[in-house]
């Protein structure tokens, strides 16, 4: 359902290190709002919520909640460094469109 590349696999396991909470999992999920309608959250949970898809990686988990997991399937996450900064970057081969910022999509 969900791929993540190595470096931000590392990244994510850094920054869940950096909270000094064992057992944390990534929720991702799709609110609305944005340029483009919908948009991308991450955060970091230490239990998963009724009706969550529980997604195994290696070295942490990933929850999705019910409303977002259609949005998500297929997506990457990386993790890339540019002129702008740093951040972690979601390809969604759902997204019919996108802002120019790269951080909203509608599908």
């Amino acid at each position: 359902m969900i791929n993540v590349t190595p470096v931000a696999s590392e990244k994510i396991k850094e920054a869940m290190e950096s909270e000094g909470k064992p057992g944390l999992a990534l929720r991702i999920y799709v609110e609305g709002g944005g340029c483009s309608g919908m948009q991308y959250g991450l955060v970091f949970e230490e239990e998963e919520k009724d009706g969550d898809e529980i997604l195994p990686m290696e070295g942490f988990r990933i929850f999705v909640d019910r409303f977002s997991a259609p949005y998500l399937q297929g997506i990457e996450i990386d993790y890339v460094t540019t002129l702008q900064g740093a951040g972690f970057k979601i390809n969604n081969p759902n997204a019919t469109g996108s802002c120019g910022c790269g951080h909203s999509f509608k599908a």
